[in-house]
């Protein structure tokens, strides 16, 4: 256990810190779970899923709370199967 004032105020900061960084990445794996959930569904579930995941995972990698680049790794294949489930644009017809 900490002696000092200075130390005992560190370990309430962690404490408190390690609690809501915890939050943070339990909501990421829910969200995740749910954007799966929506992928046998329609596409607008999907999207839905995607946009509250990728702004999940946007935020706490601004704050630090999971690093930029497992924010990016989650969000790729998301995207994938998203671009995958949404249909082709019909293509323009040229006059020729």
């Amino acid at each position: 256990m900490p002696h000092t004032s200075s130390a005992k105020k560190r370990l309430r900061q962690n404490t408190k810190r390690r609690l809501h960084n915890r939050a943070v990445k339990k909501a990421i794996k829910t969200q995740l779970k749910q954007f799966l959930a929506a992928a046998n569904g329609p596409i607008e579930e999907l999207r839905k899923e995607f946009s509250l995941a990728a702004k999940k995972l946007d935020k706490a990698a601004a704050r630090r709370v999971i690093h930029p680049n497992l924010a990016a790794r989650k969000k790729a294949p998301m995207a994938g199967s998203l671009h995958q489930k949404e249909p082709a644009p019909a293509a323009p017809q040229s006059k020729a």
